[in-house]
């Protein structure tokens, strides 16, 4: 079994791929307003945990989930088949098709950065469209030492004042913004320890390893997570 490979199976039939939950995506379409007929990105969006709130708001409008990783496409697509006014699509969520009068990003666009993510989605927004995403971030500006340890996997991690900086270097400005509630990351973490449990027992070395990382990662959450947090934030071109 591949690092990948472990990496998937620990994290299938979870429907979280990071922290939010309902009451989280609700503070950023009460932010970011969509249209009732609006046509809505779920960029990154996993498993699909957050596509029937989007099609919520857009009662008469369309949601495209995009995903680089087929089977949760495939699963989603299953689990919703009944909604045509839903899309799912394999692929980079850089590179969608058509407009969009809302760009949702839960905890993904640290993959690309959100400068670049802001510039490369900015030709896909309609007129009065916005973005709302989630980028991990200091909440101090002393954190623990462990802390910092383990988040140097992410270089480029700033703190709420550094990720607005970058939000106005694409040309953006903020809307509006807050930190994640511990809620959001207890619906995370604790069906992703259940899920370690369930493993752990049999699990192979490439697996193992995989478990004791995610375990590391809750335990310093559980520790330290006054440290840092996932800044919600929904931003809209400057001019």
């Amino acid at each position: 079994m591949t690092p990948e490979e472990a990496f998937f199976t620990l994290h299938s039939d979870l429907l979280r791929e990071g922290p939010g939950d309902d009451q989280s995506l609700g503070w950023a379409l009460s932010q970011a307003r969509p249209p009732r007929d609006g046509r809505v990105l779920d960029a990154g969006c996993g498993p699909g945990v957050d596509v029937e709130g989007l099609l919520a708001a857009v009662p008469e409008g369309q949601v495209v989930a995009m995903d680089q990783h087929r089977p949760y496409i495939d699963e989603l697509a299953a689990r919703l088949d009944v909604d045509a006014r839903l899309l799912a699509v394999t692929g980079d969520m850089m590179q969608p098709e058509g407009m969009f009068d809302l760009i949702w990003c839960a905890g993904a666009i640290y993959h690309v950065g959100v400068t670049e993510a802001l510039r490369r989605w900015r030709p896909h927004l309609k007129p009065g469209g916005r973005v709302a995403f989630s980028e991990i971030a200091w909440r101090v500006d002393n954190p623990p030492l462990e802390a910092r340890d383990f988040w140097q996997s992410y270089p480029a991690m700033t703190d709420r004042e550094g990720v607005v900086a970058r939000v106005e270097a694409a040309g953006w400005r903020v809307l509006a913004d807050r930190w994640l509630p511990e809620a959001g990351w207890a619906a995370y973490y604790e069906p992703l320890a259940a899920r370690i449990a369930h493993l752990r027992a049999e699990a192979l070395p490439a697996l193992a390893d995989v478990l004791t990382q995610a375990e590391a990662e809750i335990s310093l959450w559980r520790r330290h997570g006054d440290s840092y947090g996932y800044l919600q934030v929904v931003a809209e071109p400057a001019a």
